[in-house]
């Protein structure tokens, strides 16, 4: 048998400057990838990114509840108060629950559900329950952003939204 030479084994290439190189395994069979190290380096950069993002995410996420809260507690605000801004004929078209009614809803459930307590709306005389006042759809009108209820009181007439320090509050 006759023995072969690590120079008979290589395979060799000619560079752009014609000089006769040898080639490696990657660049003989077509594959190129990743080291481990890089792939670990990668890795440790994304993991720092990630650190970075989360904490951001969950601010955004706090803030976009805030707004939705504060956006629902003005919703039921109008729906018990009406809008002074919508006007027609020199007349308030949003006059709300209490402009219909003539006062304020014993319970937030009452802007949405004829209470049987209070009359059917009269076109003449422009007083009775015209409702429902809000969208009751799954009664989100109820909860906050957070899930938690509305503390609704009618006597101090105030909404508030106990779910973030500090408490939110509405008055009306």
């Amino acid at each position: 048998m006759i023995p072969y030479s690590d120079n008979y084994r290589k395979r060799w290439w000619f560079s752009k400057s014609g000089q006769k190189r040898p080639m490696s395994a990657k660049t003989i069979t077509g594959e190129h990838g990743f080291t481990l190290v890089e792939l670990v380096i990668i890795i440790i950069v994304l993991g720092i990114l990630a650190a970075v993002a989360v904490p951001k995410f969950g601010a955004f996420s706090r803030d976009a509840k805030l707004s939705t809260t504060k956006e629902e507690m003005i919703r039921i605000k109008k729906a018990i108060v009406g809008d002074n801004r919508l006007v027609a004929g020199g007349e308030y078209i949003s006059r709300g629950f209490e402009g219909d009614v003539g006062h304020c809803p014993a319970r937030l459930a009452d802007l949405v559900v004829k209470p049987d307590s209070i009359p059917l709306y009269d076109r003449f005389s422009r007083l009775g329950w015209n409702g429902p006042y809000l969208d009751s759809a799954g009664q989100k009108y109820l909860h906050d952003a957070w899930g938690h209820p509305y503390v609704y009181d009618p006597a101090s007439r105030t909404i508030s939204s106990t779910s973030v320090t500090p408490a939110l509050e509405l008055s009306f």
